[in-house]
């Protein structure tokens, strides 16, 4: 099933943050649908720094292609702003398309942009992003590729302005629409009254940021298409890599942490190490 056809039914779609193939295989060996390659969590853990713009389209492109390396799920991978213009956006299309992306995500901030929770956020005028929506349709080699147009103006101007950005973004031919960073239940469901019988909608929770967590259930009565958790499994894991290496510093050994770890037997079973080799071995020998 495609995404775009699973964004049909009723029932939510919960896509977790992911941002290499390790964490795609364990979150559909879970029994995720779809996935969200997130350019915080990329910025994360490949630069060790904050969500301010810094990840590359280059560096998204690679990580999308090993991704779908190793998991037949749909992505959902964060485009930014398109990384400059109008034919900027074109060629991260491509890009992404090319990489195996089923949706991608592009917002109206200015470059470089900033995580949608965090504060003195600058934006594109409404008809300069509307541009670069249409630019990216234009570019789709699939009507199957779908544009999530998100809007970063709440923070900037104010709730109604966000809503009449949206309503410009739907015009230019969005496939799903993301108001990022609501502040109330009221917000959230100002947003499903206004848009939800017209066109797919994405709901952000990102823990500690600045629209109430709600769980995907009650997302789904509110009215929301498709949520998604972009950082949450970085936060876990910095957590855990905080306590294990302050265990082993201490410790001058991981036996006091091993209850918390895979051993190695473990981490192979969860790679599926012996699964890769038995196939591996119909090649070889010329058996076939």
């Amino acid at each position: 099933m495609t995404l775009k056809s699973r964004l049909t039914q009723s029932k939510i779609l919960t896509a977790p943050g992911v941002y290499d193939g390790l964490t795609a295989s364990i979150a559909a060996a879970a029994g995720f649908e779809a996935l969200y390659l997130s350019g915080a969590a990329v910025a994360y853990t490949r630069l060790g720094g904050p969500d301010i713009g810094l990840t590359t389209a280059s560096e998204m492109t690679d990580t999308m292609a090993l991704i779908a390396d190793r998991v037949d799920l749909p992505v959902i991978i964060d485009a930014d702003t398109g990384f400059g213009n109008a034919l900027n956006a074109q060629r991260t299309m491509r890009m992404y398309e090319r990489a195996g992306a089923s949706a991608l995500q592009i917002e109206d901030q200015t470059y470089p942009k900033r995580c949608g929770h965090l504060k003195d956020k600058t934006l594109i005028p409404a008809a300069e992003m509307a541009g670069k929506i249409a630019a990216m349709a234009d570019a789709r080699r699939s009507d199957e590729t779908l544009i999530i147009a998100r809007t970063d103006a709440i923070a900037v101007d104010g709730f109604t302005a966000a809503i009449d950005r949206a309503e410009t973004y739907l015009e230019a031919g969005a496939d799903v629409l993301f108001i990022e960073a609501p502040q109330t239940r009221d917000q959230l469901q100002a947003i499903t009254t206004q848009f939800a019988d017209r066109i797919p909608l994405l709901a952000n929770m990102v823990e500690g940021g600045d629209t109430p967590m709600h769980d995907a259930a009650d997302l789904q009565a509110i009215g929301f298409s498709l949520v998604i958790f972009p950082g949450g499994i970085v936060r876990a894991l910095a957590r855990t890599a905080q306590d294990y290496y302050a265990s082993l510093h201490a410790n001058g050994t991981n036996a006091p942490f091993a209850e918390r770890m895979h051993d190695f037997a473990g981490l192979n079973e969860v790679i599926g190490t012996a699964d890769m080799l038995a196939r591996g071995k119909r090649f070889e020998g010329g058996d076939g």
